[in-house]
């Protein structure tokens, strides 16, 4: 799968995962923020009922002439040394009370009429909110400024628990539902995959039609692509019907003018005959070309083996009459994908050209090679040296020009290979003949149990 052009799978997760990493850290954000602000109300409020009571309590001790706590505050960590619970009272000057807790230490305060809340640095550094304000207490004829303050963290522990929970919340939300956004699109993209299948197992030859079985907006797909397989191969039905119906319409007038052409004197009746053996090869080479590239497409997976057999067996004959032994080795089984005829056409000429040049043996051979199948036909005749090879793949060359009167030639042989994705090549067969090694690209079918 390239990067730049992802499946539509692909798509559709990294779409959802971008959404869930966009909302899910917002939502976390949310939910932080509004905790955190009911949370710290919460506890303000508290603070604020502490000062009312530390207010009620206050009174003016005439016989002793200084502040006094009247009640009891009802916590003992107002009584416990720099305990974190501190109240504080002071009008500015001499009178000054304050809780055991706070010792010999006094808090950081703001003169303020109104009631203030704010984060301040209490004894050994720790972070207190403390809530104060000024009021006024008979006879004293300034006002008093009264402030409480409690550490803040329980109030820091408790946002901080909060947010890991809320963390550890939305990150499992986010797998669970990224692992059900992929399991649905797994699930919807499901009818896609078996209409790739189907196009697959058409490709393949195995099936003509694709199954319609599917949705409704793939079922009409499926419906007018399987339209136009059926006139594609009726098209190609057609195509090598009028081939094959144009080859024997030629025939038979060539065949008239080369027996004309033997009433004529020489050197005119040699030239008639080289020009008529031209236009038969011309037309045999192009027709051949035309039936093979009408299958290239939708050709069906066929048996090396079983459709090579009559030809084998026929040339076999063939060979015996000539004193000649024809062997083949295909390993069993070996799959192509292509038009049974095309193949047949193919081995059958480069065995024909080997049988007529070999001297007592002719071996047919076979494998599987990076992903597709390889043909090799040798014999131990003669051979032909690097520019006898060039010059016989060359367009209506023929290897036995005194034998041959009509043939395809190695070309045809070619251009069948070229249109099924694949090369032939000529080299030296260790017998010293001549090697003929046919390799068919990406048609290489394994049997599946």
């Amino acid at each position: 799968m390239s990067l730049r052009h992802p499946s539509l799978a692909t798509r559709l997760v990294l779409a959802s995962l971008l959404t869930l990493v966009l909302s899910l850290p917002l939502a976390g954000i949310g939910l932080s923020r509004h905790f955190q602000t009911t949370t710290t109300e919460a506890f303000d409020q508290r603070l604020e009922s502490l000062l009312r009571v530390v207010i009620a309590g206050l009174a003016w001790d005439d016989a002793a002439g200084q502040l006094v706590q009247q009640r009891t505050l009802g916590e003992p960590r107002f009584t416990r040394v720099f305990s974190g619970w501190y109240w504080q009272v002071s009008d500015g000057g001499a009178q000054t009370l304050a809780s055991r807790s706070l010792w010999d230490q006094r808090l950081a305060t703001v003169d303020r009429r109104e009631v203030l809340l704010r984060d301040i640095q209490g004894p050994r550094d720790a972070s207190l909110r403390v809530i104060e304000r000024d009021i006024r207490l008979a006879p004293l004829a300034s006002p008093l400024h009264v402030a409480v303050a409690i550490s803040r963290e329980p109030l820091d522990t408790e946002l901080a628990r909060f947010d890991r929970l809320v963390a550890l919340s939305l990150t499992g939300l986010g797998a669970l539902l990224l692992a059900a956004l992929a399991l649905q699109v797994h699930w919807g993209l499901a009818p896609l995959r078996r209409l790739r299948r189907g196009l697959r197992r058409v490709e393949d030859g195995d099936a003509e039609r694709l199954d319609t079985r599917l949705p409704a907006e793939l079922s009409r797909l499926a419906t007018a692509m399987n339209g136009v397989l059926e006139r594609d191969r009726r098209l190609m039905t057609h195509a090598r019907h009028a081939a094959g119906n144009l080859a024997h319409a030629l025939k038979t007038p060539v065949s008239t003018l080369t027996t004309l052409a033997d009433g004529v004197e020489e050197p005119r009746r040699t030239r008639l005959r080289n020009e008529l053996a031209r236009i038969d090869s011309a037309v045999h080479h192009h027709l051949a070309r035309a039936t093979a590239a009408g299958d290239a497409g939708l050709a069906p997976r066929i048996t090396v083996g079983e459709v090579l057999a009559p030809i084998i067996e026929g040339l076999g004959r063939l060979a015996q009459r000539r004193g000649i032994a024809l062997h083949a080795e295909l390993p069993a089984p070996l799959y192509l994908r292509m038009d049974a005829q095309d193949l047949q056409e193919l081995i059958g000429n480069l065995l024909d050209n080997a049988l007529r040049w070999a001297e007592t043996r002719v071996q047919l051979s076979g494998g599987q090679e990076a992903g597709g199948v390889w043909l090799a036909v040798e014999d131990d005749g003669p051979g032909m040296n690097a520019a006898q090879r060039q010059a016989a793949m060359a367009r209506g060359s023929r290897l036995d020009e005194r034998r041959s009167e009509n043939g395809l030639g190695l070309a045809i042989v070619e251009d069948l290979t070229e249109l099924h994705g694949g090369r032939l090549t000529l080299d030296e067969a260790p017998s010293g003949g001549l090697r003929a090694r046919l390799w068919l690209a990406g048609s290489a079918l394994k049997e599946t149990s």
